[in-house]
């Protein structure tokens, strides 16, 4: 029995120490908003955050983390989807599937905490989630509305 923060919350898991935190997430605890993508830390479909830093949680092993680490998931970004990011999202309509984009908007959100005044070149730089649908400009302006929004 292992114990991570999660979302706010302390949550109890059992796991072999090789499982990694995107399969603890989904499997043991039920918040299946992070996804599977390419199970390597290409795609960025199962970002999270640990202590605000967005990480690829297919490959991070949950028996990594401590119950002092806060994991934030796309379900506990905020409470009402109303997260600047999201806010963006929704009003420029940037999902096409959606399938990347809880991946998308962790990481997005991450990033602007560390860079509020981002560039196109820092956006293209740091932003390396891959999106099938090809949303990327959409993506971009998403940034730039978020930054305002946060501002």
């Amino acid at each position: 029995m292992a114990i991570l923060n999660i979302n706010g919350k302390q949550r109890v898991y059992e796991a072999d120490e090789d499982k990694p935190l995107l399969w603890v997430l989904r499997e043991d605890l039920g918040l299946t908003g992070t996804k599977y993508g390419c199970g390597i830390a290409q795609c960025g479909a199962c970002t999270v955050h640990v202590d605000g830093v967005a990480v690829r949680s297919c490959v991070m092993p949950a028996s990594a983390l401590t119950e002092d680490e806060k994991i934030t998931t796309i379900e506990g970004l905020s409470e009402a989807a109303n997260h600047p990011v999201q806010q963006a999202w929704a009003e420029l309509d940037i999902p096409q599937c959606g399938f990347c984009q809880a991946g998308m908007i962790m990481a997005v959100s991450a990033f602007l905490e560390e860079n509020p005044n981002a560039s196109d070149d820092d956006i293209d730089e740091q932003i390396t989630n891959i999106c099938r649908c090809g949303t990327f400009a959409r993506v971009r302006k998403g940034i730039h509305l978020a930054k305002k929004k946060k501002a």
